[in-house]
């Protein structure tokens, strides 16, 4: 292994997966802190409207990115597989094809984010003194959604090298320009929503061309012209990630149709929501750090034929899951309510956030078991299964139970 490249098959398993696992943590952390930022500002400095058209378009933008880190994931597992087989030299094409690839991703959603921004807005059942606000929104983070595309592959192919210290850089420079970025537009020139969409792009763009400077430098192997093409190594890291995507594309899906329910609720129960989902989102950062560490460890000690070592991995990550989760469930479901005051100074809104976090507190456990196990089969190329058990507790338990939940005559955002 190079000095770019991490060894996970030999050594501590908790101390090499912790190791990795942290600035990973620490890069979620920065990008939920990142998608915050739009929401506390615009909640200080903006409208209500503004708050419910940032909340509805980064469902939106949560589904784009979401489905794209998934996506990339088979190109994490196909690198990392590569260096525990001891053959660096076929992760050029891996990384040529993906390019390819993703690009082509980059300009269909390009299209239809920028030119259905309207529909989407109203799909998404957005209170009508929203809609604008909540169209120019997506149609801002649409037009750079290039950007946001390119930051995550980049970041997929760092943490395949067993490096993960990269993409933290990246996500710090891009949460950092966002900060000041949502100060000068939403505070001081008060663009509202707008100001904190341009914001966002812009960050995402600066933090890409970082991320190109460093891996031109830091690569521990070439990459030729002849290698950005559609060739056998995309086949391979599909097969891995469509699953993934396919499964991600309809839980977010979920979560949109999820909001909907919610925004018919109205203008509060709707931005309330929204001011709940970072803090939930915060909430699934260690287990989702947890499933992306899993994926690259595994593949790699798969790789080099220590499946044991890769087994024992999963229950190890589960330890450190439940650990964390019994804090975060007490965290939340306690004190909810002065959270959700960091967001907003509405008394409305903060009580509608924290009725749904009261509802949301126990996932903190269930998903501190659930994220290491699916970790662990994206690692050994399972990812069939991992969007069988998505797609059951998405279309059979979450969606049927959430609508049934908002057509009460006492529907609330506990019970949703």
């Amino acid at each position: 292994m190079t000095d770019k490249t991490a060894d996970f098959t030999q050594g501590s398993i908790l101390k090499k997966l912790v190791a990795f696992m942290m600035p990973v943590l620490g890069a979620l952390i920065l990008q939920a802190a990142y998608g915050a930022v739009d929401l506390l500002v615009v909640g200080r400095f903006g409208s209500t409207s503004g708050l419910s058209a940032v909340s509805t378009g980064s469902q939106v933008l949560n589904l784009v990115t979401f489905v794209v880190v998934q996506f990339a994931m088979g190109i994490t597992v196909l690198i990392a597989r590569y260096l525990g087989e001891k053959r660096p030299e076929q992760i050029g094409s891996v990384i040529g094809g993906a390019a390819i690839v993703f690009t082509t991703i980059s300009v269909g959603l390009f299209i239809v984010m920028v030119c259905f921004a309207h529909p989407i807005a109203i799909l998404m059942q957005a209170p009508a003194e929203a809609i604008e606000l909540t169209a120019v929104y997506i149609r801002i983070c649409g037009s750079g959604i290039f950007f946001i595309v390119a930051y995550n592959l980049l970041s997929a192919i760092f943490r395949g090298l067993g490096d993960s210290k990269s993409p933290l850089l990246f996500v710090l420079v891009a949460c950092i320009i966002n900060v000041f970025g949502d100060l000068i537009l939403v505070a001081g020139f008060h663009m509202n929503a707008a100001g904190a969409a341009i914001a966002t792009v812009f960050a995402q763009a600066i933090s890409v061309v970082f991320a190109v400077v460093l891996i031109k430098k830091e690569l521990p192997f070439k990459i030729r012209k002849k290698d950005f093409c559609l060739n056998p190594q995309c086949k391979k890291f599909l097969i891995i990630g469509l699953p993934l995507a396919l499964q991600e594309f309809l839980t977010q899906m979920s979560f949109l149709a999820l909001c909907a329910f919610v925004n018919r609720l109205g203008l509060e129960a709707s931005s309330g929501y929204g001011v709940a989902c970072k803090i939930v989102n915060f909430a699934m950062l260690v287990p989702s750090a947890l499933m992306q560490s899993m994926a690259s460890f595994v593949s790699q000690n798969v790789g080099a034929g220590k499946a044991k070592r890769a087994k024992k991995s999963m229950f190890t990550g589960i330890g450190v899951g439940l650990v964390v989760g019994c804090f975060v469930l007490t965290l939340v479901f306690l004190k909810g309510d002065v959270l959700a005051g960091f967001f907003s100074t509405d008394a409305a809104v903060i009580q509608n956030g924290f009725a749904y976090l009261r509802g949301f507190a126990p996932e903190t456990i269930v998903t501190a078991v659930l994220f290491s196990m699916v970790g662990y089969f994206n690692g050994n190329d399972r990812t069939l299964w991992v969007m069988t058990q998505g797609l059951i507790q998405t279309l059979l338990v979450r969606l049927p139970m959430a609508y049934i939940m908002s057509i009460q005559p006492n529907a609330s955002l506990t019970k949703i």
